[in-house]
């Protein structure tokens, strides 16, 4: 008895003979394209509809916000854009809330909101600061 190793040769041809073109696809070909965005179907997710944009109050909102925060030492100036940024901020996330998505930046929007505040309130400990010690007069003793 003789032990013949396998060949690793070429591979065995295909069921149903030699090499010839492959069989069409089952169901008669491919078929007329969906009907929808283009042709093609549905549009892929987050593509189609309304584009977004910025609540440009929003931008407003945190703008005015940082304005008041920087001339809030300023003789108290800062209440002025901090009010505004309070303002415009309650008004940017209502529109935005309003919108259905069609808007965005409501994060804009709350930070002019905290801005604004926080301007607000370190303008009036500013004025504190002034009346306080603005009254007592150092040169009397």
């Amino acid at each position: 008895m003789s032990y013949e190793p396998p060949s690793y040769g070429s591979p065995p041809p295909p069921p149903g003979g030699g090499y010839g073109a492959p069989p069409p696809p089952p169901g008669g070909g491919y078929g007329a394209p969906p009907g929808g965005y283009g042709g093609y179907g549905a549009p892929p997710p987050g593509y189609g509809g309304q584009p977004t944009s910025t609540s440009t109050l929003g931008i407003v909102s945190l703008v005015a916000g940082i304005l008041s925060i920087v001339c809030c030492f300023c003789y108290g100036i800062g209440i002025v854009p901090g009010i505004a940024a309070v303002i415009t901020g309650v008004m940017s996330r209502k529109e935005i809330a309003q919108s259905g998505g069609a808007k965005t930046g409501s994060g804009l929007a709350l930070g002019g909101l905290i801005t604004g505040g926080a301007g607000i309130a370190l303008s009036v400990i500013g004025w504190i600061i002034v009346l306080v010690f603005g009254a007592i007069d150092y040169t009397t003793y």
